[in-house]
C-alpha cells in the first residue's frame, strides 16, 4: 500500500491519472481495484490527493449525485481540471510522469 499512496502523492495538481496506471507505476500491475482499497485504507494523516485518480475512461469512480462524487468533482475543478457531467478529458489533463520523476522520486 506504501507505493501507492507515494505514487498518488506524485501526482501534481491540476492533473490526474487512472487507478489502472497508479498500479502500474506501483509495480502492480492489473491490480487498480487494489489502488481504490488502498485510498480507502490510507491514513488521513498523509493527506494524499486521492481525488486524483480517476477510472480508465477518464471518468469520476462514485455513483453520480453521491457525496464522494461530488466532493471529487469539487476537488478538481478548485484545481482548474474541468469535469463534465462526471468526465475528465485524459488528453488534456493526464498526469504523465517523465523519466527524471520516475528515476528520482520513486524509490522502488
Amino acid at each position: 500500500m506504501a507505493r501507492i499512496w507515494h505514487i498518488v502523492g506524485l501526482i501534481p495538481e491540476g492533473k490526474v491519472s487512472s487507478y489502472g496506471k497508479v498500479a502500474d507505476l506501483a509495480g502492480l500491475p492489473g491490480r487498480a481495484r487494489y489502488v481504490s482499497q488502498a485510498l480507502k485504507l490510507a491514513p488521513t494523516e498523509l493527506n494524499l490527493p486521492w481525488h486524483r485518480v480517476i477510472n480508465s475512461q477518464g471518468k469520476i469512480a462514485f455513483a453520480e449525485h453521491t457525496p464522494a462524487f461530488i466532493e471529487q468533482m469539487q476537488r478538481l475543478r478548485s484545481e482548474q481540471v474541468i469535469v463534465n457531467r462526471g468526465r475528465v478529458a485524459l488528453s488534456n489533463y493526464q498526469w504523465r510522469p517523465d523519466l527524471a520523476t520516475l528515476v528520482l522520486e520513486l524509490p522502488f
